[in-house]
């Protein structure tokens, strides 16, 4: 079955593809750090984040050297951050070991910090042509559909018979491009969330799931562990032009980012005061804001905030406290998409809106 889909998918994707940043050249470095831009985040909105990195970290090189809080800057409001920690331990590797070229080796490619077997294929057959599978999300809804396999797509060892099965077929130098096209199949015709547009698509004869009226129940999915819910207060302490923000611990959830100061619970504006005052500033105002949300992969921050005007911020009880100009805050110190709709309260821009 998979066999007759190869030379009608190549032909498909090579006339119908989109133009993207990181497919102008077959530039490693480039299809590496947009491939893992591009986990847990759409293609559209990757662009401006790729560009901006490129721009400033046009090697791999410039990644293995550059300061750790500049390169979470550069990764603010992508969120995952350990995928840009992971992608700089790897970068040291590639210049200690391979002279700054990513190695031209699936399994070699495999062993660096943050890569695992889909994001070494994509590499391995896309920049070298290497004939390997890149078997992601979009491909195993593709596979699913295709053979009308019910299996559950979560599964490690389901995940594993589908790289098998590819492996097979794949068409020696023109690998990267069956696996962009079984990708791009993925994200524009056989699309998630929705009906598939299989009248679009260039393999609809084989599809088994098309034949049988099945398409929507497929791929199956085992339900997953419902996320803990946090409730948090969040202050947006002000002086003028000046805001308080805070590093958070090295360790944990957004490691080593930058956050404006929060508190577990909802609290009482007497509450709120009452801490102010514990960290030695003297609150003028206090000004409910809106209630925000944000979701994590297995946690969820429910969030009221609220604005506090204080007399002049210059410091604190907490050491780890910062009191900073809000352009110099949207420059210097990455602050994580979780406090976006409190950003927005103050004019700051967070990530990607910094860059329009």
């Amino acid at each position: 079955m998979l066999e007759n889909i190869v030379e009608l998918l190549i032909e498909w994707y090579e006339e119908n593809h989109r133009i993207l940043p990181w497919r102008a050249s077959k530039n490693p470095y480039y299809i590496w750090i947009s491939e893992i831009m591009l986990q847990q985040t759409r293609v559209e909105a990757v662009r401006p984040f790729f560009e901006r990195f490129i721009k400033a970290l046009p090697q791999v090189e410039d990644v293995a050297v550059c300061p750790e809080e500049q390169l979470l800057k550069l990764w603010e409001g992508l969120g995952y951050y350990n995928r840009v920690r992971n992608i700089q331990k790897a970068a040291i590797r590639i210049v200690e070991e391979y002279g700054g070229r990513l190695p031209a080796d699936y399994e070699k490619l495999k062993d660096l910090p943050g890569i695992g077997n889909y994001t070494a294929g994509a590499v391995a057959s896309i920049a070298y042509d290497l004939p390997v599978p890149a078997v992601d999300g979009n491909v195993l809804r593709v596979y699913a559909r295709i053979m009308e396999d019910d299996s559950d797509i979560l599964k490690q060892s389901v995940k594993t018979k589908v790289e098998k099965e590819f492996l097979e077929i794949m068409p020696g130098s023109r690998s990267g491009t069956f696996n962009q096209a079984l990708m791009e199949l993925g994200a524009m015709i056989c699309v998630p969330n929705g009906a598939p547009k299989c009248e679009q698509c260039p393999v609809a004869q084989y599809c088994q799931a098309r034949a049988h009226g099945t398409a929507l129940d497929l791929p199956v999915k085992k339900k997953s562990k419902e996320r803990r819910k946090e409730e948090k207060t969040v202050l947006v302490l002000r002086d003028g032009e000046r805001v308080a923000i805070r590093k958070r611990p090295s360790k944990g959830l957004l490691a080593g980012l930058y956050e404006l100061p929060n508190l577990e619970g909802y609290l009482s504006e007497e509450e709120i005061l009452s801490w102010v005052e514990e960290q030695e500033l003297t609150p003028l105002q206090i000004v409910p804001l809106v209630d925000a949300k944000h979701i994590f992969s297995h946690v969820e921050w429910d969030m009221k905030g609220y604005l506090i005007r204080v007399a002049a911020l210059e410091e604190s009880a907490d050491p780890k406290m910062i009191f900073a100009e809000i352009r110099e805050v949207e420059k210097e110190y990455p602050i994580p998409a979780a406090f976006q709709a409190y950003a927005e309260q103050i004019q700051m821009r967070l990530g990607q809106d910094k860059y329009r």
